[in-house]
């Protein structure tokens, strides 16, 4: 489990969207349950199976929710970036986790515990519609992704992952770089392929000057290709 740290980031900037539907006494309670825990590149936040107990928020880093699937390969679910929540639908499904987390790179997350939550959610008409929408938002990125991963052919599915990546984590200072290093692992289960295609795609993709590679950077060099790529599928 990740280590704990003090609460070296400010609780009501870092969660600010819940902060705003609290009161005064519902803040203090929220400050008073919350902890900032610190996770390795790689380290695991949680696993399938668990019992689900808090709710995290990403403050620093990436997360990604990922499920074991057919003859143990990986896919990669969703992409956690600051300042968004993860690791509550369980708990209100009242299941185990169904899915895995861990960081992508080095991250801090902030963790409340879900009875918290809940108790806060019973008094709070406003929070309880916060989490409503966080659900709904999440679902339908879940379907639109579904139907991606599984009707395009490889170079609609790897074009539609890296326009995914970089509306979610923007560019680089240059305007063109993607802001996430995957490997070339995490981008083929991102997309639903063998690592093989993957790294064979990117290739064509750098041949035909839509992207450029530099070991896990890439860098967007025709994005109105990409997308066209992408529709197509």
């Amino acid at each position: 489990m990740g280590k704990s740290g003090k609460k070296e980031f400010d609780i009501s900037a870092s969660l600010a969207e819940v902060w705003r539907v609290l009161t005064e006494q519902e803040r203090e309670v929220l400050k008073a349950n919350s902890t900032i825990q610190h996770f390795k590149r790689n380290e695991m936040i949680y696993c399938e199976g668990d019992e689900p107990k808090d709710m995290m928020c990403v403050l620093k880093g990436k997360v990604k929710i990922s499920k074991q699937g057919v003859g143990g390969r990986s896919q990669i679910i969703r992409v956690i970036k600051p300042i968004q929540y993860f690791a509550y639908r369980a708990y209100f499904a009242q299941e185990p986790y169904l899915t895995n987390a861990s960081a992508f790179e080095a991250s801090t997350v902030c963790i409340i515990p879900m009875t918290v939550v809940e108790s806060l959610i019973r008094a709070n008409f406003k929070l309880g519609m916060f989490f409503i929408r966080q659900l709904s938002i999440d679902l339908g990125i879940a379907d639109e992704r579904t139907v991606n991963l599984t009707q395009k052919h490889i170079r609609g599915r790897l074009a539609e992952s890296l326009l995914f990546l970089k509306d979610n984590y923007g560019l680089e200072e240059d305007g063109a770089t993607i802001s996430i290093y995957l490997s070339r692992e995490d981008l083929a289960n991102l997309s639903n392929m063998t690592t093989s295609n993957a790294i064979r795609t990117l290739s064509t993709f750098v041949t035909e000057h839509i992207i450029a590679l530099d070991g896990r950077k890439i860098k967007i060099i025709d994005e109105e290709r990409l997308k066209k790529v992408s529709r197509m599928g």
